[in-house]
């Protein structure tokens, strides 16, 4: 998006959409070190233009992502020391995840061993076969868009990633390592939907919108 600029560096009311992510992390008081995954190449920048320019102290290390965003967390993951406990895992351009988020994860996972953030879809689901036509309608009831932060035991999401890579599995979230493997069962947390995931240029769009409406809010 604009001009080849990765999207966690991209300018979101004047600071950096992974400056906005990482300072709710730095202000939780239940977090207490933070692993920035970043594209390879990307280290430096990421070190002096965003964790050191916004003071972010808590990220103690730099992590060169993989092909894949699996292959990513499970970088991220293998640099834990061993006694980590527990591990929230959160898109960096999640950037309007909350503290609370944050903590009713750690409390869930602390008690089930794992939690995602999630809401409730608003939207009529169909499914559809092969040749795009109706198959059938789910009961919008039971379904839930998953979002992040997830947050785990850590030995049980390092175990699911390493089931995984024996096993050839790929997935689309750390929640679905989970679920394959069986480890436990998975807690879902209530979200925000306005927690988005900043994917397209129309989405940096609503996040400005939403940045603004939330300092009108505030009397900024």
């Amino acid at each position: 998006m604009h001009g080849g600029i990765r999207k966690p560096y991209l300018d979101l009311s004047g600071k950096p959409v992974l400056a906005h992510t990482l300072m709710v992390f730095q202000r939780c008081t239940l977090i207490n070190t933070i692993s920035v995954v970043v594209a390879e190449g990307d280290e430096q920048y990421c070190i002096q233009d965003v964790i050191t320019l916004y003071s972010i102290d808590k990220a103690v290390r730099v992590v060169t992502g993989g092909k894949t965003r699996q292959e990513s967390v499970f970088n991220a993951l293998q640099k834990l020391p061993p006694d980590t406990d527990m591990v929230v895992i959160h898109d960096g351009v999640r950037p309007f995840v909350t503290e609370e988020m944050i903590r009713n994860t750690l409390e869930s996972a602390g008690k089930w061993g794992a939690a995602t953030v999630a809401v409730p879809v608003k939207d009529t689901i169909k499914e559809a076969d092969d040749e795009n036509f109706v198959s059938k309608t789910l009961n919008r009831q039971k379904l839930w868009a998953i979002q992040t932060p997830q947050t785990f035991k850590y030995d049980l999401i390092l175990k699911a990633h390493l089931y995984a890579r024996e096993n050839n599995i790929q997935a689309t979230d750390d929640a679905l390592l989970i679920e394959q493997t069986g480890y436990c069962r998975i807690k879902l947390v209530m979200g925000a939907y306005e927690n988005i995931k900043l994917t397209t240029p129309e989405d940096l769009a609503v996040a400005e919108a939403i940045i603004e409406l939330r300092e009108t809010k505030m009397g900024v």
